[in-house]
């Protein structure tokens, strides 16, 4: 049986979604695309040779049986909501919209929907939620970008750093992982959804540093539990059209889609 995929948002991870998706994947096929561009998303569409519609997140919802979210923070709900409403999957790693959303799980219980959230650009996810079913005592990550990742923040104007005059390292953010996500919505899916597998938003720990010596954007993630204790770093090469995502998030958002179908699937 094949299901029939719709993306939402053709940036950078959309964009690298839909066409894989037109490429060919397995028990997958794309089927239909929303956008807040249109004309940007028809032209996408063109370069990559898919021949679906751009349409609205209803028409989307009303039509697959899969929608990946590759939107803005702001428009997650917008998506998210008719998705859920319709019983459907959504893939995602909009792990902060979702904290600040939780009722979109309570959505899809009701309706039989299922919110997958994909790893992104961290790791060890597997572990932190093998961990969680004992005790985990704390966990942190500590994030380090170049400062061009970091542009835009709201965090920056609000403790008045231009990233871009930094000559050395300066930590931006120490607090917990739903005020850092607050503070850095583009920046921190990583810590929301370390946050989601673990021990919450308000337990897990964040630090932010802009640094210049740097060229790609690293996490590092300590975790002490009854089960285990581990830590463990990520070197994410950004991408080119976005620094502050990683490459390695859109295939990592692949590799979660293509696990709906694969009939074998490799980690927890």
């Amino acid at each position: 049986m094949t299901s029939r995929v719709g993306v939402a948002g053709l940036g950078v991870i959309g964009a690298r979604v839909a066409q894989r998706l037109t490429e060919g994947a397995e028990g997958l096929t794309l089927v239909a695309v929303a956008s807040g561009d249109q004309r940007k998303a028809e032209r996408t569409l063109a370069e990559i040779g898919a021949r679906v519609p751009v349409v609205s997140p209803d028409a989307l919802a009303a039509q697959c049986d899969v929608i990946v979210e590759c939107a803005p923070t702001q428009a997650f709900s917008g998506i998210a909501e008719p998705a859920l409403r319709a019983g459907r999957i959504l893939v995602t790693v909009s792990a902060a919209a979702l904290i600040e959303h939780m009722e979109m799980v309570d959505l899809a219980r009701a309706n039989g929907g299922r919110i997958i959230m994909a790893t992104g650009a961290l790791l060890g996810l597997d572990a932190v939620r093998a961990a969680a079913l004992g005790e985990i005592f704390s966990v942190t990550m500590i994030t380090r970008k170049p400062p061009r990742s970091l542009r835009g923040a709201p965090h920056l104007a609000t403790i008045g750093v231009d990233v871009d005059a930094l000559t050395k390292p300066q930590m931006l953010f120490d607090g917990s992982a739903r005020d850092g996500a607050r503070g850095f919505p583009a920046n921190v899916n990583v810590a929301a959804a370390l946050a989601l597998a673990g021990v919450g938003a308000d337990r897990t720990r964040l630090q932010i540093w802009a640094d210049p010596g740097l060229e790609r954007n690293t996490h590092t993630i300590k975790v002490d539990a009854d089960s285990a204790r581990f830590e463990m770093t990520i070197e994410n090469v950004p991408s080119a059209e976005k620094p502050g995502t990683g490459r390695i998030t859109a295939l990592s958002v692949i590799a979660a889609l293509e696990g709906l179908t694969s009939p074998l699937k490799i980690g927890s």
